[in-house]
């Protein structure tokens, strides 16, 4: 579902995660895809990437036609001047991701692994 709404960007990497899984739970795939640089990589499956934001909002689209329900905890970064590694705990399993600092000072996912642990 796109909202129209103007999405607020992350200030630290931390929050990709929070704003991810409260984005999630709304149906926004606009504000999904907001959190991510045009040129970002997703893993998708065994060997399998979406990459640049096209084939993530396509992954994505499919991602939230299962209507999920996200609980997570979003775990301190590890920053590496405008790089950090974040992660998700949630039950079962947990994330891993690589963001970039914009510009601007915001942060956005360049990398996503969206599952490093199954349960």
């Amino acid at each position: 579902m796109s909202t129209g709404a103007v999405h607020k960007p992350a200030r630290e990497p931390e929050e990709l995660g929070r704003l991810f899984v409260q984005r999630a739970n709304e149906g926004d795939l606009d504000g999904l895809v907001a959190l991510y640089e045009a040129g970002a990589a997703m893993a998708t499956g065994p060997g399998q990437v979406a990459d640049g934001t096209a084939a993530i909002r396509e992954r994505l689209a499919q991602f939230l036609a299962g209507a999920p329900t996200l609980s997570g905890e979003s775990q301190p970064a590890v920053r590496c001047g405008d790089l950090a590694l974040t992660s998700t705990r949630f039950e079962g399993g947990a994330t891993a991701e690589v963001a970039r600092q914009q510009s601007d000072g915001t942060w956005l996912w360049v990398i996503d692994q969206p599952r490093i642990v199954a349960g």
